[in-house]
């Protein structure tokens, strides 16, 4: 970490392509950054150094260490999600079907990440919502806590939400058309506001959306931070031991395995295949499994 004392301590609250909002730790000031050189990188939540350029900008110089870091990745590029983070609500809703395998997906990936994360079930007042939690059922089995929501119980939705936004870095993530802006704008009531004013900022007109953008809770000495919905989720920068940590429900199946290299798709005494068998593990787990170890074997070799 930096010791100049002319550099600012300040964390990036939203994003355009390469320019982003920075907002200074001590006078909560904001001010429009760009990065030296072609250097990327920089995701929301960082915290960062700046050097001043006038009033209202300023160049980041240095990104301070992070705690965590959430993305995903396929073979050609990432997309980072947040840094610096302490809670993933990962938002469904009952309509438009959701993506059960979508959602594993997230929750590899922030368990290698060290982010807690947690279902937020909206739209819980439509008739589907009971098949919607039988759908998660083998993610509420593994301990992945799940709470349902609706935006025509706003009061309710803020009381099951408050407590876990209290002190914490929250990001707010999920597929499209789960609800997610409707959750946001009951949380943070001048969300679309703020969302104005940042676009505006950035030179990046009234309509257009950045990639996240980080809203304090001055109340809850917390923030949120919401991001696009998305439709894929690769984690292609996970290996196979990173890949078997984010299924806690196949760890002590593992370990009845009779060879140490097990692949847990073949071979003879493998504990995890006994536990597919007795039906002790959920064939849908199982399958999203040997996809993903599948996707690690067909990873281009640089």
């Amino acid at each position: 970490m930096s010791a100049n004392p002319s550099l600012l301590n300040a964390r990036i609250v939203a994003s355009f392509g390469r320019n982003f909002i920075a907002q200074c730790q001590q006078t909560a000031q904001q001010y429009q950054c760009t990065t030296r050189g072609k250097r990327t990188g920089i995701a929301i939540g960082d915290y960062v150094k700046l050097r001043l350029q006038g009033a209202e900008q300023a160049v980041i110089e240095e990104i301070i260490e992070r705690k965590n870091l959430l993305y995903r990745s396929d073979n050609q590029r990432s997309k980072l999600f947040a840094a610096n983070i302490d809670r993933l609500l990962f938002v469904l809703a009952p309509e438009p079907d959701f993506s059960l395998e979508l959602t594993g997906r997230a929750h590899i990936a922030a368990i290698n990440a060290g982010v807690k994360m947690m279902i937020v079930l909206n739209k819980a007042d439509l008739p589907a919502i009971e098949q919607a939690r039988k759908k998660l059922q083998p993610l509420k089995d593994i301990g992945l806590p799940i709470i349902e929501t609706s935006i025509y119980e706003p009061l309710q939705l803020q009381q099951h939400l408050t407590p876990l936004l209290q002190g914490n870095t929250s990001l707010l993530l999920g597929q499209s058309a789960m609800g997610k802006s409707s959750i946001l704008n009951v949380l943070v009531p001048d969300a679309q506001a703020q969302t104005r004013a940042h676009s505006q900022a950035l030179g990046a007109g009234r309509h257009t959306t950045t990639d996240s953008r980080l809203y304090a809770l001055p109340s809850l000495d917390g923030s949120i931070i919401d991001s696009p919905g998305f439709q894929a989720f690769g984690l292609a920068h996970l290996e196979r031991e990173d890949i078997l940590k984010g299924f806690p429900d196949l760890h002590d199946a593992v370990q009845n395995c009779r060879f140490y290299n097990c692949t847990h798709r073949h071979e003879p005494g493998c504990g995890v295949l006994a536990a597919l068998e007795d039906k002790s593990i959920y064939p849908e787990r199982y399958q999203l499994y040997c996809r993903l170890i599948a996707e690690l074997e067909a990873r281009p070799l640089y």
